[in-house]
């Protein structure tokens, strides 16, 4: 029950935050052409980041943390894919519009817009971002869990 509230918490904050942000003007009007290629790269695979840097060689703390936290559950090569922001301009600044997310990195499941390094730490802490990966096919369910009980 708790993190049911705390999902509808963080959805609603998302929610208020981005819908805030619709208003500001760092909307750039993303090409068609660009809105197609990001969302073509957010479906090819279940687990994506948009990160600076890399897996290997993160650029950033926040990005660093995002991908200290998905190493935890062992996702699988085929089920995950990071794309480095700072290689392409066009990439950086239009995955924020995409999203309408301000910041980086940013995680993508099964295509949906799971947030930024903040709800990605908070999900991890409660256990939604385990549960999100179990629901969604990406790791195995934990043997063992409560609601196997």
């Amino acid at each position: 029950m708790f993190q049911s509230a705390m999902r509808s918490s963080l959805l609603l904050h998302r929610s208020t935050v981005s819908s805030s942000l619709r208003s500001k003007p760092f909307r750039r009007f993303l090409s068609q052409e660009s809105r197609a290629k990001i969302q073509a790269a957010i479906t090819e695979y279940p687990v994506v980041v948009f990160m600076k840097g890399n897996p290997e060689d993160p650029m950033c703390g926040f990005s660093r943390g995002v991908v200290k936290i998905l190493s935890t559950f062992d996702i699988p090569p085929e089920k995950f894919k990071a794309y480095d922001v700072l290689r392409d301009a066009e990439l950086r600044s239009g995955i924020k519009e995409f999203s309408e997310w301000p910041t980086i990195p940013q995680l993508y499941v099964n295509g949906e817009f799971v947030g930024g390094s903040d709800i990605t730490l908070s999900m991890f802490k409660t256990g939604e971002l385990e549960t999100l990966l179990e629901e969604h096919g990406v790791i195995p369910k934990a043997s063992g869990s409560l609601s196997q009980s």
